[in-house]
């Protein structure tokens, strides 16, 4: 994904109070931090800013007084019941360089006939380049029979990616799924049913 260019103003007052204006005016309050630099509380444009954040790992490109800033979003907090964004932690970074991020998996293709698959685990962490970042890694499961595992070891990465998550970690799981009791108890039952209205029907024919 190329770089996403964002206009932020400088902040100079801090608190929830302050937090609450900049939202009401549409805009995200956020900081930037990293290689050695005092962090610098800026304020983003709200709409332009949540598009970018729907981009996984997207890198961001900060105007500030004229100078831009290469960052990616560390960590962004949301208010819980309508999922507003509240605060963005952007880290500095350098082209060239190396990041640890969390990309996602996701799965293509369908396993065997008559089995599903399980996630054990929907990230893996990778370092990669910090302009090159990857937004998700796909897993093949096409054909997969039951019983069959996928490790982290087992993934394709993306060129020049490195994986930091334990090689031997459980991914995803092929598996036949199974009947549940509730299930089993509901099945017996209609058959009994099933059975009886046939006995039911025998006997007004005899």
């Amino acid at each position: 994904m190329s770089e996403v260019k964002l206009v932020a103003t400088a902040r100079s007052e801090f608190g929830k109070g302050a937090a609450r204006r900049l939202r009401r005016a549409h805009q995200i309050p956020a900081v930037l931090y990293g290689h050695g630099t005092d962090p610098l509380h800026v304020a983003l444009p709200g709409h332009e800013t949540m598009l970018a954040l729907k981009h996984a790992n997207a890198l961001f490109a900060i105007e500030l007084d004229g100078e831009k800033t290469l960052a990616i979003a560390k960590d962004v907090q949301r208010e819980p019941v309508r999922n507003v964004i509240e605060h963005v932690d952007l880290l500095i970074v350098k082209k060239g360089e190396k990041v640890s991020v969390e990309v996602h998996v996701v799965v293509v293709g369908e396993p065997e006939p008559g089995t599903i698959h399980v996630f054990d685990l929907q990230t893996l962490t990778l370092e990669a380049e910090a302009t090159n970042l990857p937004q998700e890694i796909e897993v093949d499961v096409t054909g997969v029979p039951a019983g069959q595992i996928i490790f982290a070891r087992d993934v394709k990465l993306p060129e020049g990616a490195v994986l930091v998550t334990d090689p031997d970690a459980a991914i995803i799981s092929v598996t036949a799924p199974h009947a549940s009791a509730a299930d089993i108890a509901n099945d017996a039952a209609v058959a009994e049913m099933s059975a009886a209205q046939s006995a039911e029907s025998a006997a007004e024919k005899a």
